[in-house]
């Protein structure tokens, strides 16, 4: 098929547009960037034909010292990417098509254009171990089947002479490894099992996510009362009679292993007590007396008997000690219960009490935003959500982590589908500016409906069956033995990167050299719900602030 007919656009667009399939591209072209000589950069190059084109070519030529990745920014549905209420901060609401997966090209159907849409390729430049500084143009190239040249556009990445420090901050989105032994139809902790397991925790860790959800127990998370997720426990329990239990701990010493050989840093352990109120014991099983395995605790269970406190004075003691002994004491973090309410406060009072002199030393982290919980000094690591956590800030909690999720959907930082890029992106510096220690969201891999009554085709249901808005419940689809990410992965990396770059300017400016130039010329200071709303300004932020760092890098 010869080109005579074929007029294919081409516009490089930054990563923070969201091209869909269905509406004009009204994107800047965006053609230059800087990056740090350690940092992932990223950009688009959208493309619309005027008539179906398949088995399209699309390369990357450069001669900068990277590896260069061509992936298709997929699009799946979304029938929830709102809730009613919603604030105005959105790109869309109604029902469709949405940018999300990043797809690998199939070798054998190569790229399509289909006629009248605009699609796009995502561009990831990941420099090698010791590039050379400089400025490198990208050409990408789009060609027939045939090898008949379209088009290319082009793209100049200044790489700079520095490095981005190591991340500080803890971050931790939650994994849900039965998500994985459930959509892949393996056996938990089979051998398939643990290389998913390693596949996902090695994407986690490329990303900033340097925290891993540990289940010693089956995580009592997102659960229907009286219902139960597939069992996940790393820890061995036998029950050996008069109320008495030994434990064995070669699994989770694979887990860390595991972690630790992909980057992972540190280690939250699985609540000990049901969600939303911790009136319940998690999910145990036990190899009981007659050698028979059953579930010993659970929702029939009274966080606060008798049995089960028993239970609990044998077993953290036994893992405090193996953490003790592998080291670990520096980098594991206990829950209580997720997402306690202020009508929870004596039974979550109540599990914290329980627990409190058994876990001296370690730090206890729980999501909750009710200043009480931290007033009446029931968990010392609170993490509020982001929309409330000002009395924490006025009261100078230290340290302080923050949250979000579904319900944090007015005016604060998020990522769904529905939502621009810049509102992903924009947390990097609230956290850099609040100095927070950590950040956590329970959505890596949630691949059930909402309570977990039900699996679910996360290329088919992106809201939980109609629970969540598009894009709260996971960062990553289901691959061939790997994650496929998303374009709301890659832009919260590059607000880790943000962050990081900013802690490096404070290292050579001071903070308060920082802080002021990055509120010069807004009406009002940034905070969690206040912050400049559009891409321009981030990416024109981020490159003032390498500005900075070359100027002093010359100095």
């Amino acid at each position: 098929m010869g080109n005579d007919h074929v007029k294919l656009e081409l516009r490089c667009i930054s990563s923070l547009a969201k091209v869909f399939a269905d509406e004009e591209l009204t994107e800047r072209a965006y053609r230059q960037a800087s990056a740090l000589a350690n940092e992932t950069a990223s950009f688009q190059v959208a493309y619309r034909s005027n008539r179906l084109l398949k088995g399209m070519r699309v390369s990357a030529e450069s001669d900068i010292d990277a590896e260069i990745t061509l992936r298709s920014v997929g699009l799946v549905p979304s029938e929830m990417p709102v809730y009613a209420d919603h604030d105005e901060h959105v790109l869309r609401t109604s029902p469709g098509l949405y940018p999300d997966p990043l797809l690998e090209p199939s070798a054998a159907e190569g790229w399509t254009a289909l006629p009248g849409q605009w699609r796009s390729v995502w561009v990831t430049v990941e420099p090698g171990e010791a590039p050379a500084p400089g400025r490198f143009g990208i050409r990408i190239r789009f060609e027939t089947a045939n090898g008949e040249h379209l088009g290319e556009e082009r793209f100049e990445l200044d790489l700079l002479p520095m490095s981005l420090p190591e991340q500080q901050l803890i971050h931790t989105e939650w994994f849900h490894t039965d998500c994985l032994a459930t959509y892949y139809r393996v056996d938990v902790f089979s051998e398939a099992h643990w290389s998913l397991i390693e596949s996902y925790a090695r994407t986690a860790a490329k990303h900033g996510i340097n925290m891993l959800l540990t289940p010693l127990f089956t995580p009592p998370l997102d659960t229907q009362v009286g219902g139960e997720r597939p069992t996940v426990q790393l820890v061995d329990v036998h029950r050996i009679g008069d109320g008495a239990y030994r434990f064995g701990f070669d699994r989770l010493s694979r887990w860390v292993e595991l972690c630790r050989r992909q980057g992972i840093a540190y280690f939250e352990f699985s609540h000990l007590f049901t969600q939303w109120g911790a009136q319940h014991a998690p999910k145990i099983m036990a190899v009981v007396e007659d050698g028979t395995t059953k579930r010993i605790f659970g929702w029939e269970t009274d966080a606060g008997g008798e049995e089960y406190r028993a239970f609990i004075g044998q077993f953290l003691p036994e893992l405090t000690g193996w953490i003790k002994a592998n080291g670990l004491e520096r980098c594991s973090y206990f829950h209580i219960s997720d997402e306690p309410s202020i009508d929870h406060l004596d039974s979550y009072a109540s599990a914290s009490g329980m627990v409190e002199e058994l876990l001296q030393g370690f730090p206890v982290i729980d999501a909750l935003s009710d200043y009480a919980f931290y007033e009446k000094g029931l968990v010392k690591n609170p993490i509020p959500a982001s929309d409330h956590i000002e009395p924490f800030l006025a009261h100078g909690v230290e340290p302080l982590w923050t949250y979000y999720c579904c319900g944090q959907y007015k005016q604060v930082a998020n990522r769904f589908f529905s939502m621009p890029s810049a509102r992903n992106r924009i947390l990097g510096i609230q956290l850099y500016k609040f100095n927070l220690t950590g950040f956590l969201q329970w959505g890596y891999n949630f691949w059930y409906s909402q309570h977990s009554r039900s699996e679910i085709d996360p290329y088919r249901v992106t809201d939980a069956v109609h629970a969540f808005p598009s894009g709260d419940a996971f960062l990553v689809y289901p691959g061939d033995g790997k994650p496929v990410e998303s374009i709301r992965l890659e832009v919260l990396r590059e607000a880790l990167q943000d962050l990081r770059a900013l802690r490096l300017l404070e290292e050579r400016y001071g903070r308060d050299f920082v802080l002021s130039g990055l509120e010069e010329g807004l009406d009002r200071p940034i905070s969690f719900s206040c912050y400049p709303r559009d891409a321009e300004w981030l990416l024109a932020k981020r490159e003032w602030v390498n500005a900075k760092l070359q100027e002093q890098g010359q100095g």
